[in-house]
């Protein structure tokens, strides 16, 4: 896998937090052979779930139509990185500037 595609929303309670896990067992199962989901972490404020894949772009296409990650698309901030770079390109949403894993 050549690409690291992060799905960050940010919580303020517990219930924000199990929401994102529902997300991450519906991308373990949705995702196929295109991508691995490779954990999540918690802290300051949001969630980030990590996706390994060598299609981020066609992984995003995906995600975009899994019911519960589609429920909340309008909170995510979705970006992906080269695994060799720390420099992430944002997909989502289009007029986000700045991405970062805190």
């Amino acid at each position: 896998m050549q690409y690291q595609l992060v799905l960050q929303l940010p919580v303020s309670s517990e219930e924000d937090f199990e929401r994102m896990i529902v997300v991450e067992d519906e991308l373990i199962e949705g995702l196929g052979g295109t991508a691995e989901v490779d954990g999540h972490d918690a802290g300051q404020g949001e969630v980030n779930i990590f996706v390994l894949t060598d299609q981020p772009l066609a992984v995003f296409e995906r995600i975009r139509v899994l019911p519960r990650a589609s429920a909340l698309l309008s909170l995510l901030r979705i970006a992906y990185r080269p695994l060799d770079s720390d420099a992430y390109r944002i997909l989502h949403p289009p007029s986000l500037t700045h991405f970062e894993v805190a």
